[in-house]
């Protein structure tokens, strides 16, 4: 019998990708042609949220456009948390990163003058949105990229294998703990690097409605935080407006380009109500437009994005991928509106990270939605998210090439956690219900103190290292929505509905610092709702 209480994986060089989304695919043949190998849960170009993006890349390419009223854009719609420099900084190197990803294959719109075709989105002040096909930007940026790590030779790629932990040793990233997807069971697989790049996705499948693909479960998040990194702003999370509720997990989304293309919100009996919430009415700012949705179901109205007379027969021509999710759900919009409900979309929080990705723990950089760069503040711009990940996946990777990193050295057994364990169903059904209940589009100082309690609970004591990791970054979120007391930007505080010009700055925290939040709930004297496993 094998007695080997871990198997292990040489890579090629000494940097490790973890991810396959847009920001790891970048990142990696950035760092071509040094030797890195890249990581992916699911097979290469599937399981990534930025291949299911459909507006597109948010670059002022345009003529009359320019990076400072790009930049401008992101700040006011931040909620007053967006750090300007960072923001600046990113959309004066759109057009170089458009114009990487041209090099790589991508096929983004042109006009009748071969110019780069831009649309718009909501909050934007011009024309920015670089797409393709309308809607299929994200699926056809990964695949190219996808096809371009292929081809190049330095890139190791080593799929079916999902992270489970961050090794390290006084604060330093000494290596990654894996196991064979699908197998919770497995013997751990142990990768020694001293340069590590997370680029895991976002938390949207901590929800129980959210438009990510599964592996956006927030691991990157959590392994992060368990190793001790700093965690940014991770109260803010991005609930899309216009998900399609058609009881489909995830949900489908649906593109803010149609309301850019003059589509409109009306309840079950056909009226606007978006008009009575903003100026901008449809194109309003996610946030208030998710909770414009929210209330209109609350109150039983109904909520539904009405096509029909924006683009009628031209709606599968112009929008083909949200055409066949109807379809394929019974729906024709070029005749009926379709049924809708926010949807856990995108996080503003993540490992936090400094201009060039670097996280607070030696060793250790960040890129994408697992980020928080602070370009986002407390309310991501439409778009922007694209942008951010080829520009911080491109720096990280200049700042690893300038470096010497050290070589890898054995990792100790005993920092191996065996076994894995697989999540129960029940149980991560409980989280995600508890999180759109408790810590969704409003929330209260009752419900998530509830909230706390409980993902405290699992995040200590269950056998599931798989749901330890998921408990863990709810539990972040959760206890830093429940000490900010205000509402800001996608946070949005029932008892507390106005922004206090006193909370106007970024959260800073760490897991130490939300058990110790818990723990001090757990010990007053509170109605409690338990959850187990």
């Amino acid at each position: 019998m094998d007695q080997d209480p871990h198997d292990l994986i040489d890579t090629r060089g000494n940097v490790v990708i973890v991810g396959a989304g847009l920001a790891g695919l970048f990142c990696a043949l950035k760092l071509a042609p040094q030797p890195v190998t890249l990581i992916s849960a699911a097979p290469l170009g599937q399981g990534a949220s930025s291949a299911w993006a459909q507006g597109g890349i948010a670059a002022a390419v345009a003529e009359g456009d320019s990076a400072e009223a790009h930049a401008a854009d992101t700040v006011a719609v931040g909620g007053g948390l967006v750090d300007a420099d960072i923001a600046l900084g990113i959309a004066r190197e759109a057009a170089a990163r458009i114009e990487d990803l041209l090099d790589y294959g991508v096929p983004f719109d042109r006009d009748g003058k071969g110019q780069l075709a831009v649309s718009r989105e909501a909050a934007h002040s011009a024309r920015r949105i670089v797409r393709v096909r309308g809607d299929m930007a994200g699926q056809a940026i990964v695949a190219a990229l996808t096809e371009a790590v292929r081809n190049t030779p330095s890139i190791q790629v080593i799929e079916g294998h999902a992270v489970e932990a961050l090794l390290t040793d006084s604060g330093a990233v000494i290596g990654l703990q894996l196991r064979k997807a699908g197998e919770p069971d497995a013997k751990p697989v142990v990768i020694a690097s001293r340069a590590v790049v997370l680029a895991t996705g976002g938390i949207g499948h901590l929800y129980a409605v959210t438009t990510n693909p599964q592996e956006a479960n927030g691991i990157g998040l959590a392994i992060a935080a368990r190793a001790g990194a700093i965690i940014a702003d991770p109260e803010f999370v991005q609930f899309h407006p216009t998900a399609m509720m058609v009881g489909r997990d995830p949900a489908p989304l649906v593109t803010e380009a149609l309301r850019g293309e003059g589509a409109i919100l009306v309840s079950r009996r056909g009226q606007r109500f978006m008009l009575a919430r903003h100026t901008l009415a449809e194109l309003a700012p996610r946030d208030i437009v998710a909770r414009g949705v929210a209330a209109e179901i609350a109150a039983g109205r109904g909520a539904f994005l009405d096509a029909r007379e924006a683009l009628g027969d031209d709606f599968a021509e112009k929008f083909p991928t949200v055409y066949e999710s109807c379809i394929a759900a019974g729906i024709d919009p070029t005749r009926q509106p379709i049924p809708i409900a926010p949807a856990a979309h995108y996080h503003m929080g993540g490992i936090a990270v400094d201009a060039r990705g670097r996280a607070s723990l030696q060793g250790l950089w960040a890129a994408g939605e697992v980020s928080s760069t602070g370009a986002h503040g407390a309310n991501r711009l439409a778009s922007n998210s694209l942008l951010e990940a080829v520009v911080y996946a491109a720096r990280i990777a200049e700042d690893i090439a300038g470096q010497t990193i050290a070589a890898a050295t054995p990792v100790p057994a005993g920092l191996v956690t065996e076994p894995g364990g697989a999540v129960p169903p029940f149980a991560q059904k409980a989280v995600r219900d508890l999180m759109s209940a408790q810590v969704g589009v409003v929330r209260d100082e009752e419900r998530l103190a509830e909230a706390v309690i409980a993902l405290a609970k699992l995040e200590r004591e269950s056998t599931s290292l798989a749901l330890r990791n998921m408990a863990t970054a709810a539990l972040l979120v959760a206890t830093a929505a429940l000490g900010r007391r205000e509402s800001r930007g996608a946070h949005c505080r029932a008892d507390y509905p106005a922004e206090n010009p006193a909370l106007a700055h970024r959260t800073m925290t760490t897991l130490d610092a939300a058990r110790q939040v818990a723990d001090e709930l757990a010990a007053r004297p509170r109605p409690q709702r338990s959850m187990t496993a």
